[in-house]
């Protein structure tokens, strides 16, 4: 049993290295880069620092009470983020893999999960349940925080979708609790 299970993790790797790869030669295309370049600025901290600021200013109390889950789920998402960062301790794909090189600054020495994918896809969720007829926005910026990461080569792409699928987990609850 530990062979295969072994096998396929081994086997899950490359595949993940293969995608990284194959996404991060896009970033070759000039006006890609700089799009890409863009969408990973637009999911740094100060972003989300204003989002929280400006909602309750401009969203009356659907913005307050959107603010505050966004503030939970931020608090936890960074708990977690931190621990499993610290314990995976998983290193990115431009320190080791041959073709990969960082086209943006390294924020740290480990690549899993991706607090960019994380964040983002909180607040899409939070937001959308907030403001349902921006989904389509906000899930599309999501997604491209999440692959401008890749394409950078910054993360896999296993480092956006767990970092994904934490930040949905951790908003749904922010929503439900808070």
């Amino acid at each position: 049993m530990r062979r295969w299970l072994d096998s396929g993790w081994v086997y899950s790797a490359e595949l993940d290295r293969r995608w990284a790869v194959a996404l991060h030669q896009r970033s070759a295309r000039p006006l890609w880069l700089k799009l890409m370049l863009w969408c990973s600025r637009l999911g740094d901290g100060p972003m989300w620092a204003a989002v929280l600021v400006a909602l309750p200013l401009a969203g009356g109390p659907r913005g307050i009470a959107c603010a505050r889950q966004l503030a939970a789920a931020g608090v936890v998402n960074l708990a977690i983020y931190f621990t499993i960062k610290g314990w995976t301790r998983r290193s990115r794909p431009c320190q080791q893999c041959p073709g990969i090189q960082a086209c943006a600054p390294i924020p740290d020495r480990f690549s899993f999960p991706s607090g960019h994918a994380l964040h983002a896809a909180a607040f899409a969720w939070l937001l959308t349940a907030a403001y349902p007829a921006l989904a389509p926005v906000l899930w599309s910026y999501a997604l491209l925080v999440a692959m401008a990461r890749v394409v950078l080569g910054l993360h896999y792409p296993s480092d956006v979708v767990v970092g994904g699928l934490i930040g949905v987990c951790t908003a749904a609850l922010a929503r439900a609790w808070v």
